[in-house]
C-alpha cells in the first residue's frame, strides 16, 4: 500500500475480526466467488494484500495466489496464517515485498488472470498510475477486482451521525477526501470517473456492487453476533450491495472490471 496507509496501520490491524470488518471480507469473498469460480484454476495478484483474507480464501479453492504488498507486519502476518494452512494451500501462495505501483517492475505483462486491488486506490491522490499499472500485469480477458470508497456517498457517513461540516463537504462537487475510521485522510472514487479512469487503461467495468450497506455505522469495536445473527445481517447486506438505489449508497464498491485487448 501506499506510506500514506502506514499512518494508520496499527489501528487496521486492531480493528481486524469486528464486524465492520467481518462484514467487508465476508461480503467481498462472496461477490468474488461469482466472478471467479473454483475452475479453472488462475494466476492471481494480490497487491495490498494485507493480512491476507481473501488471498487464502482463493488459495484454498485452488488458484495461484501472488501477494504483494509494503508492509513487512502485514506480510508477517499473513505468512504466520499461511503456516497453519495445509501444505498444498502453503505451496500455491507466493509474497512479494514491494510497493503497489512496482508491479510492473515485479512482473511481466498479462502475467495473471485476476487481480486484486482492495482497499488500496484511496491512498493514491491520482489513481489513474495504479490502474494503468494493474491492467498491464493482466491478461487480455483477464479480471480486475477494486475495492474503493464511494465518493458519489462520501456524504452519509458523516450526515447519519450529525457531522454535518464534514457532510458539506462531501456534498461540494470537488469533495473527494475523508478523514477515515483508522485516522488517515484519503480519497474517494466517483463511479462514473472511475469508469471512465478504467476505460482509458483498457478496462471495462462488468458487474459492481455496494459493501457494507447498512453496518457502516456501527461502531468500530462492535462484535460479530452469533451465527444466526450474523448470516441474516450478511443476507440483507448482499441483497442490498446488488440492489438500486442501496448499492448506490454503500461506503464502499466493489467494481470488476475486464481486460481488453490494446488498440
Amino acid at each position: 500500500m501506499s506510506t500514506t496507509f502506514a499512518a494508520g496501520e496499527d489501528n487496521w490491524r486492531a480493528r481486524l475480526g469486528t464486524l465492520r470488518q467481518v462484514v467487508r471480507q465476508e461480503l467481498v469473498s462472496r461477490q468474488l466467488a461469482e466472478q471467479v469460480p473454483g475452475q479453472p484454476r488462475r494466476r492471481i495478484l494480490d497487491v495490498g494484500c494485507g493480512q491476507g483474507t481473501q488471498l487464502l480464501r482463493l488459495a484454498r479453492r485452488g488458484h495461484d495466489l501472488t501477494g504483494l504488498d509494503s508492509s513487512e507486519q502485514l506480510l508477517a502476518d499473513l505468512d504466520k496464517s499461511l503456516s497453519q494452512e495445509p501444505p498444498a494451500v502453503a505451496a500455491r501462495v507466493r509474497l512479494v515485498h514491494a510497493e503497489a505501483l512496482d508491479v510492473t517492475a515485479e512482473f511481466q505483462a498479462g502475467s495473471f488472470d485476476v487481480v486484486l486491488c482492495h482497499g488500496v486506490l484511496m491512498y493514491f491522490d491520482d489513481p489513474v498510475p495504479l490502474l494503468a499499472a494493474l491492467a498491464e500485469v493482466t491478461a487480455p480477458g483477464g479480471l480486475v477486482s477494486l475495492l474503493v470508497r464511494n465518493g458519489d456517498a462520501l456524504a452519509m457517513r458523516p450526515g447519519l451521525r450529525g457531522d454535518w461540516a464534514a457532510a458539506a463537504d462531501a456534498l461540494a462537487e470537488t469533495g473527494t477526501t475523508y478523514q477515515n475510521r483508522i485516522g488517515v485522510t484519503a480519497r474517494a472514487d466517483r463511479r462514473a470517473d472511475l469508469i471512465a479512469s478504467l476505460r482509458a487503461c483498457h478496462l471495462v467495468v462488468r458487474r459492481w456492487y455496494g459493501v457494507r450497506v447498512f453496518t457502516d455505522q456501527v461502531a468500530d469495536d462492535a462484535p460479530v453476533p452469533e451465527d444466526g445473527a450474523l448470516e441474516r445481517l450478511l443476507a440483507c447486506e448482499e441483497q442490498a450491495g446488488r440492489t438500486d438505489p442501496y448499492r448506490s449508497v454503500a461506503p464502499l464498491l466493489h467494481v470488476i472490471a475486464q481486460r481488453t485487448p490494446p488498440g
